[in-house]
């Protein structure tokens, strides 16, 4: 079974071996399971074949990927994208049980997806692409299974056709199947904004740990999406200046600091950052020089090359996006002592309030907001201060410690769980 997926070394996947790579010398006893980590359990591909709003039949290529089922069912989003593939959505699903071991969530991993531009679909379209997508995978998605989540280019509407389309298919109402929905169909409180809390968290106490004032401090944020927007929000609540944004349209700064509220709902209104009345524009490889304490990649993967990891004045990464950072621009950072909190730490807010979700939903029993917030943070502050005292035993990085957590937890589960049939 060739895993290599393409030459291409700067691959999701390959990124990710490679970090599995680094972590295999601290596993002892469990290092005859590593290869678990390194092959995807399921990979379906499916077509998806939609009639346009103009009368023509439109092919389009979809992905559910389930990488490890050792701790549970399978949890991860579904991304709508143009450049989604294969290798991307494994490395996506691969990320997602890490993610939810570190966190110590009953879950594995798996991931989604669709290559398909949403912008350029009517709702329409969109909603019978959902439909029979849906349909594609639902042999292998459930409550109990695989529980799919919004990504990047879906959101809480999307999850309402799934959920409505898996219900149809089983004959009842089904509302665990995913997370992320609209509040009136089962969602939780507090799931929109959960990722970019997270991000703000990890971050907030990571800074503590080293010293570094968060009142003052600078913060560059690349991508203003929920995740983005939400860290830059609570960043500035606690005093920092949010001086530089990027996302897909451009890249704006302000040295006095960015004007958030007037920023989201100028993004809202125009889809991007572009045209900003109260910001300069640079270059956007400039972004990777800007003079900031904190720097939050929350856009896709692969962002932070070498060359980039060069550059980068900060003091700390907070990877609110999966895979951000290339293996050799890690290193990089290491040598220049700019401490990364790893995306599996840092933007598992999301899933954990998913898991909160998925809980209230089995229960048909809700919380307030203010619980949802309240267990969160208890929940990612015990999971970082875990991997701030493996890294501290093992004299690694944190993101080298995250995965000796997570490895240990999953292949533990592997071997008492046995290989069937024997």
């Amino acid at each position: 079974m060739d895993l290599s997926y393409g030459n291409d070394s700067h691959g999701a996947w390959q990124t990710y071996l490679a970090q599995i790579d680094r972590v295999a010398p601290y596993l002892t006893h469990l290092s005859d399971y590593i290869n678990t980590l390194k092959r995807p359990k399921r990979c379906l591909i499916v077509d998806v074949p939609i009639v346009m709003d103009d009368g023509t039949i439109q092919h389009f290529e979809g992905y559910r990927v389930q990488h490890n089922l050792s701790r549970g069912p399978g949890k991860g989003g579904i991304r709508y994208h143009p450049d989604v593939d294969l290798n991307e959505v494994m490395a996506l699903s691969a990320w997602m049980t890490i993610k939810s071991a570190v966190v110590n969530l009953p879950f594995g991993g798996a991931k989604g997806g669709v290559r398909v531009d949403p912008s350029k679909l009517s709702k329409r379209e969109l909603e019978r692409l959902t439909r029979r997508f849906t349909a594609e995978i639902s042999p292998i998605i459930g409550p109990q299974k695989d529980i799919p989540a919004p990504d990047v280019g879906t959101n809480g509407s999307i999850m309402g056709w799934m959920m409505d389309t898996y219900s149809s298919s089983v004959g009842y109402t089904v509302t665990g199947v995913v997370t992320g929905k609209p509040i009136h169909l089962g969602g939780s409180l507090g799931r929109v904004k959960a990722t970019g809390r997270g991000v703000f968290i990890t971050g907030r106490h990571i800074a503590n740990r080293i010293n570094l004032p968060i009142h003052g401090a600078k913060v560059a944020v690349q991508g203003f999406g929920n995740v983005g927007s939400e860290a830059a929000l609570l960043f500035a609540d606690a005093g920092a200046i949010v001086t530089w944004v990027q996302d897909h349209s451009g890249t704006i700064y302000n040295e006095n600091g960015l004007d958030l509220p007037k920023l989201v709902q100028h993004v809202a209104e125009h889809r991007g950052v572009k045209g900003f009345a109260d910001a300069q524009v640079a270059d956007d490889e400039d972004f990777w020089d800007a003079s900031v304490e904190i720097m939050i990649p929350a856009a896709l993967e692969s962002q932070i090359t070498v060359d980039r990891a060069q550059r980068l004045k900060a003091k700390i990464v907070l990877e609110g996006a999966n895979g951000p950072t290339l293996p050799a621009a890690d290193d990089v950072l290491v040598e220049r002592n700019i401490v990364v909190v790893p995306d599996v730490i840092c933007n598992a807010g999301g899933v954990t309030v998913s898991y909160f979700e998925w809980v209230q939903d089995m229960a048909s029993y809700f919380w307030t907001e203010e619980e949802i917030n309240e267990r969160l943070d208890k929940l990612l502050i015990q999971a970082i201060n875990d991997v701030w005292s493996s890294a501290e035993e093992h004299q690694c990085t944190l993101r080298t410690a995250a995965y000796i957590l997570a490895c240990e937890r999953i292949l533990e589960a592997r071997q008492e769980r046995g290989i069937y049939p024997g």
